[in-house]
């Protein structure tokens, strides 16, 4: 009979020798598989563990289909990346990413994490993982939900407060049957709030009886990073649903208008003032006007400290940068907290690439994108926010369908890497197009300068 694994904080879903999870997964699926189909063709006592079978019921009359069912989608991936600023689980991702990610070209398993109702705001994986997980649209943006998508890892979490593993057809919706998804809950420190879930998912033959305590450290690692942070920076900031923060829209859907411009792309930061005067940014101001073009609800002194000088940074030292960006250029910053002014917020070249996407002017958004984020930046914050422009940017134009604009952001240094881009345009091209023989050779010539 099914039972519930004591002392794990999850659920072992449906009925089998549970060391054949680990001892002998294709068999073990093969049970799931037949006490899954079992249940659904209307047994009356389907051999299921209650919670299971009580999350397929209530998927169920939500309208999941098993057969064809897709995750539904709340924002695009440019829209995602500024929900990930102003997320306070983005000051730990770094370190969630060199722990438990595994991006080589031989990676196999994927890590996510959601916010605090199921949304994907992260994944990180190799090339083929991530493609694997496009088909299910397992991606950003999308509703892991018990409502959005059925029974899984993720929407097990989100019900219990607990962590939870769930193999094959313990999954509801058959496309995930080849799949093996570790999560677990990410609190809040100080209140207990849940912030988010931290979920690791692959093949069946990568789960492993370390998947969960890997998971868990994990958990700890962000939690205890979360309460070495300043006290204001780890709690939630409320916004509707399904929907961009409004103060965030309105930027992107109505630019201010004014003539002061920051630039953050590339080596050579600067502020542009309306009369053409451009004025350099050292380093570390742009850093920390980059990081306050970010979040519209802006930084606290402490804040900004920590992520850009880590644990040794000092409020003073923001303060005195901070008075010294005003007498550079008065207007530009408002204090309590800090934040870019309503007239400049929105008018730097990020923002215009940001823009550019999410009105569907990906020719726009590529002629915006000439340069990484603050490419001399090793700050984490910074490093994080480079590669959710990259990844946004990477996303769209793949999606979009156009061998011209997946050739252009192949050409670019911050596109010269996706390998994902390079299968899509051998795709829409021919295997024997020299276009894209010409990019499938440098990235395997990157793949091999750099090891992967």
């Amino acid at each position: 009979m099914p039972h519930r694994e004591q002392g794990t904080g999850g659920s072992r879903a449906l009925a089998a020798p549970s060391d054949l999870r680990f001892s002998s997964p294709s068999e073990y699926a093969a049970l799931l598989r037949r006490a899954h189909d079992l249940a659904l063709s209307g047994a009356a006592q389907p051999n299921v563990s209650p919670s299971i079978w009580a999350s397929w019921q209530r998927a169920l009359a939500c309208g999941i289909d098993p057969d064809t069912h897709l995750p539904r989608h709340l924002h695009e991936v440019s829209d995602v990346v500024s929900l990930r600023r102003e997320h306070p689980l983005a000051a730990v991702m770094p370190a969630l990413t060199e722990l438990l990610a595994d991006e080589n070209a031989s990676g196999r398993h994927l890590l996510v994490l959601t916010n605090a109702q199921g949304e994907i705001l992260w994944r990180v994986g190799s090339p083929a993982v991530l493609t694997q997980a496009d088909g299910l649209e397992f991606m950003e943006g999308a509703d892991w939900s018990e409502y959005g998508i059925g029974t899984n890892a993720i929407s097990e979490v989100l019900v219990s407060g607990r962590a939870a593993q769930l193999f094959s057809a313990e999954h509801l919706v058959r496309t995930h049957h080849d799949w093996a998804c570790t999560a677990s809950p990410i609190r809040d420190p100080r209140t207990g709030a849940l912030l988010g879930v931290l979920n690791v998912s692959g093949p069946l033959d990568t789960v492993t009886v370390d998947s969960m305590r890997m998971v868990k450290t994990g958990v700890r690692l962000a939690e205890e990073l979360l309460k070495a942070r300043p006290a204001s920076s780890a709690s939630p900031v409320p916004a509707r649903h399904g929907a961009l923060p409004e103060s965030t829209a309105s930027i992107a859907a109505n630019p201010p208008q004014t003539g002061l411009a920051l630039e953050f792309l590339g080596d050579r930061p600067a502020a542009v003032f309306p009369d053409g005067l451009r004025v350099p940014l050292s380093l570390r101001r742009a850093e920390i006007l980059a990081l306050l073009d970010s979040r519209s609800r802006g930084w606290s002194a402490e804040e900004l400290a920590y992520e850009v000088h880590g644990e040794t940074g000092a409020a003073s030292t923001i303060r005195i940068e901070m008075h010294r960006i005003r007498a550079a250029a008065p207007g530009l910053v408002e204090s309590n907290p800090y934040r870019l002014a309503d007239g400049v917020r929105g008018t730097s070249d990020v923002s215009r690439v940001l823009r550019a996407l999410r009105t569907g002017q990906l020719a726009e958004a590529l002629n915006a994108y000439s340069a990484p984020l603050l490419s001399r930046s090793a700050a984490f914050a910074i490093e994080s926010l480079r590669v959710e422009l990259s990844d946004a940017v990477g996303t769209a134009i793949r999606a979009s369908g156009s061998a011209e604009l997946i050739q252009r952001w192949c050409a670019t240094d911050m596109g010269s890497t996706d390998e994902r881009a390079v299968h899509v345009l051998g795709r829409l091209l021919g295997p024997q197009d020299a276009g894209y023989l010409s990019f499938r050779a440098r990235s395997e010539r990157l793949d091999r300068e750099f090891g992967l």
